[in-house]
């Protein structure tokens, strides 16, 4: 398929919330009428059902995109353990290389209008010896949204992040609030801060400012993400 467009999403840590937004994100997309496909190239942390195994980020994923991709496909590092990737892989016998996923998202182009791409961690979580997932979203060259996990520390860590982004010559293409603590004193101010510092220094828009959800659903976080801005942006960079 031509004129296909992929976004990788990266977060500030593990655990705060870029899986929720990627579902969102292709939820908000397939509302506009968008052929999806997600793509998580590396998942540590794997459970088997029916002989098959699976993974809750990958499945969650799969259930979001318009598109279903073969899990050899949407996932070609399926690691048992949950723990750091490079370990997992070690324990296993495994070696992370980019050629394979690079393979994969570009089968995912040929299906799909839009990938969304959720990488594994943080931006510079080690995949080898040498490589990181830094590493990774620079041989796929693509824009980059940042999951922010609203939380103590959260401006250090964001800052650094999307420093981290910009020195690698990649686009942040936007970046999403997810307000992962409740209890969190001045939560607004924190974001109000962000949105200033990302606009002033990378132009990068607030994509969304995503509530404490209980529940957790993609459907109802896909109601606080701008998708129409970030098609535009997308497409604007893959002409």
């Amino acid at each position: 398929m031509s004129h296909a467009c992929s976004v990788f999403v990266t977060g500030t840590d593990t655990e705060i919330g870029k899986t929720l937004v990627s579902a969102a994100l292709l939820h908000g997309l397939n509302a506009l009428g968008v052929r999806t496909a997600a793509l998580k190239p590396i998942a540590a942390g794997a459970f088997e059902r029916d002989g098959v195994w699976h993974n809750d980020d990958a499945d969650q994923l799969d259930a979001a995109a318009s598109v279903l991709l073969p899990p050899e496909i949407r996932t070609p590092y399926l690691l048992r353990a949950a723990m750091a990737p490079h370990l997992a892989a070690a324990q296993e016998g495994v070696t992370l290389e980019i050629a394979p996923i690079l393979a994969c998202h570009e089968a995912a182009r040929q299906r799909a209008e839009v990938v969304v791409v959720e990488g594994v961690g943080g931006f510079r979580v080690p995949l080898n010896d040498t490589l990181d997932t830094a590493d990774l979203a620079c041989a796929l060259n693509l824009p980059v949204v940042l999951v922010v996990g609203v939380r103590l520390g959260c401006i250090s860590h964001a800052l650094l992040s999307a420093e981290a982004i910009a020195a690698r010559g990649l686009t942040l293409a936007g970046w999403v609030a997810n307000r992962i603590d409740p209890a969190m004193p001045c939560a607004a101010d924190n974001v109000a801060t962000l949105r200033a510092r990302f606009e002033r220094a990378y132009h990068a828009p607030l994509l969304g400012d995503v509530p404490y959800l209980t529940p957790v659903r993609p459907e109802q976080a896909a109601r606080h993400l701008d998708a129409s801005l970030l098609l535009q942006t997308l497409r604007a960079a893959s002409v």
